[in-house]
């Protein structure tokens, strides 16, 4: 094989890989967008932004140090956006917002702490402040049990204690993490703390709109802008995958070809 039919063999095969990870990130950007904008009604929900990288792929030749036959390949990674969201008035006693950082605590199925900005909550059949999902919402001392006997009306305290007539229920969890983007996002609009560098901190002094929810953060219009030009970057990436084969194939050709 000459050194002109090495050189370009292995140009096409770099140009095969780097074009095969870019549909990969490409790919990966879109299941991104799709998820924000399913997700664009959930209240409190915060999108996922996806940023691209370069990472070393390998080198073309032995000659390692020279950095001009070094080539990378693109990567996709993904992070939580934790932007509020708008304040909308729903007028519901059981619907409340936090203004500024924090999250509610809630109790998911399997009995673990689970956090979530999602503030349309109701009462089940228990008379025990839920989410939409069923998990039940924390206060300071566990889940919230209200009377069901009792017909006033619930009512949340801007600071989070809850009450129903004269009587006390509870006090809204409210907690922060130093490094929320550790978190790990589950179905709902829920995260979960299982990084072991997270560590809650309960919010002493919360502000909390009652009657209000915080709308999610995604814009459903830039999405869709994000979702053609994810897609207008995938075609053109397909379209150098089909020129490189051309091109793989006229060098078998030719290398099979002494003369």
């Amino acid at each position: 094989m000459s050194g002109t039919g090495a050189a370009r063999w292995s140009i096409v095969n770099v140009s095969l890989y780097q074009a095969a990870a870019a549909l990969n990130a490409n790919a990966r950007w879109q299941e991104v967008i799709s998820e924000n904008l399913a997700s664009s009604s959930i209240p409190g929900y915060k999108k996922q932004d996806l940023s691209f990288s370069a990472v070393q792929g390998g080198v073309m030749s032995q000659a390692v140090n020279d950095p001009r036959l070094r080539f990378s390949l693109s990567r996709a990674d993904t992070a939580t956006n934790f932007a509020p969201g708008e304040m909308k008035m729903t007028g519901v006693n059981t619907d409340v917002a936090i203004e500024g950082a924090g999250f509610f605590g809630v109790q998911l199925a399997s009995g673990a702490t689970g956090y979530t900005r999602d503030g349309e909550f109701q009462v089940n059949a228990q008379g025990q402040l839920a989410t939409k999902q069923g998990y039940l919402v924390l206060g300071e001392s566990g889940p919230i049990q209200l009377d069901k006997g009792n017909s006033s009306p619930m009512a949340i305290s801007p600071t989070g204690e809850i009450s129903q007539g004269e009587d006390i229920k509870g006090k809204l969890k409210i907690v922060t993490f130093d490094q929320p983007q550790l978190l790990t996002s589950i179905n709902g609009g829920c995260f979960i703390a299982n990084h072991p560098n997270l560590v809650p901190n309960e919010v002493q002094q919360p502000s909390l709109r009652q009657g209000y929810l915080e709308g999610s953060n995604t814009s459903s219009v830039s999405e869709m802008v994000n979702l053609i030009t994810a897609m207008r970057t995938f075609e053109a990436n397909q379209r150098i995958i089909q020129m490189q084969d051309q091109r793989m194939g006229q060098a078998i050709s030719e290398l099979g070809n002494p003369s």
